[in-house]
């Protein structure tokens, strides 16, 4: 009875070791895996490199960020549309990008496309009190900003008709004359 207590011990503790050096191996692969996967969400190249090859697509405003993958993935402009959805909610721009028809390159990284699917917001209201939100001198007082979407410091635009004076953000008074 003595010898099958022994070897049922040391079958349980060649089976604990087994199983505690799988999952040492399971974490460690898995920890590989997400570290290559969050390497490339940041550094993953383009497709081909020089001009590459244009590619027209159209983004529907119905479209989600991983419709957008999939679409660019069979396209051949990302390689992972999984990892283009990341990308897109990490980018800086992701705000800016919009619907639309766009000429893209499989020389392009997925920044850069987003960053070719930017749409201009200013354009659609005209007189929008906001200005865009832009800086903290944009005054409402300024009817229509130029087309770079913020009025100037000085309040002179080029478009002040009759000399009129202008109120700027910091409180100082411009005029025609000034």
């Amino acid at each position: 009875m003595k010898v099958t207590s022994i070897i049922a011990a040391v079958m349980g503790a060649i089976i604990r070791v087994v199983m505690a050096v799988a999952v040492v191996y399971v974490i460690y692969r898995g920890a590989g895996i997400c570290y290559e996967y969050g390497y490339r969400i940041f550094t993953e190249p383009a497709i081909s490199t020089g001009e590459g090859r244009t590619v027209t697509v159209t983004v529907e405003p119905e479209m989600s960020a991983f419709d957008i993958g999939k679409l660019f993935e069979s396209r051949g402009l990302v390689r992972d549309a999984k990892l283009f959805v990341l990308q897109y909610y990490l980018s800086e721009c992701r705000a800016d990008v919009g619907p639309g028809t766009f000429e893209l390159s499989t020389a392009m990284t997925a920044e850069e496309m987003m960053q070719a699917m930017v749409v201009e917001k200013e354009e659609e209201g005209e007189g929008s009190s906001s200005g865009g939100g832009r800086g903290a001198g944009s005054s409402s007082e300024t009817a229509n900003p130029p087309a770079g979407g913020a009025a100037s410091e000085s309040g002179d635009t080029g478009s002040d008709t009759q000399g009129q004076d202008t109120e700027s953000g910091d409180g100082t008074e411009s005029g025609a004359g000034a």
